[in-house]
Order: structure tokens, then sequence, then C-alpha cells
């Protein structure tokens, strides 16, 4: 007889378990026609620092972090954003020092990085 599965070790996809601790994802999402856009605004530099950072920090891979381009989010106006999951929580970020401390406070140590939020009203 096998062993009850816990929410630690039960495989991903069942019920209390994901395979990522934190999902993060940057809109890299282009528009045409002049319309306003996370990708002019160096959304694939931010996506690019975090990506480096986050691997650089030993927090990739499996029950860790996991960095992925996006779509449009619907956010435009507040771009570039990036949105944490499984907190939902939305930044808006303008440097590689904002992607560092989103890293190094929220990804590693699950503390939100209050001076980054994007504000609830900017949307599309």
């Amino acid at each position: 007889m096998t062993a009850p599965q816990t929410p630690d070790t039960a495989p991903a996809g069942s019920s209390g378990a994901s395979y990522y601790e934190r999902h993060i994802f940057f809109c890299l999402n282009q528009r045409k026609g002049g319309e306003d856009c996370c990708a002019d605004h160096r959304a694939q530099e931010g996506f690019d620092r975090c990506k480096s950072q986050v691997k650089a920090a030993g927090l990739s891979g499996p029950g860790k972090v996991r960095v992925n381009k996006a779509g449009c989010l619907d956010r435009c106006a507040a771009g570039p954003v990036a949105v944490v999951y499984p907190e939902a929580v939305w930044y808006t970020y303008v440097d590689a020092n904002d992607i560092d401390e989103i890293v190094d406070s929220h990804l590693k140590n699950g503390k939100v990085v209050e001076r980054l939020l994007t504000p609830v009203h900017l949307g599309r």
C-alpha cells in the first residue's frame, strides 16, 4: 500500500498542490497603430532581467518560481506590467532595480513590494 499524498507530495494539478510556488507573467504585447502597450516600455528587458535573476538566485524550477511571457494582460495604461500568482499581485516597473526588488522581496521571500504595485484603477 502506498502512503497517502499530502499537499507537499501530491502530483501537480491535483487538489492542494501547485507545480510552481510562484508564477510571474510579463506582458510583452505589441499593439499596432501606435496604441500604448507594454512592449513600447521595455517590457522584454524586464522579462529578461527577471528570468536571469531568478535563475542566478536558484529560484527557478518545479516547486519554485516560473517566469513567463504573456500576451496582453489588459493593463496597458500602467505598462509595463507583470503579475505574480498565486497571490495575484500586479506590478508596474521601470528599470532593472525594480525587477531586482521584485525578485528579492516577493519571489524569493514572499514580501510584496508595495511601492511597485499597479494602481487598481489602471486598466487598458
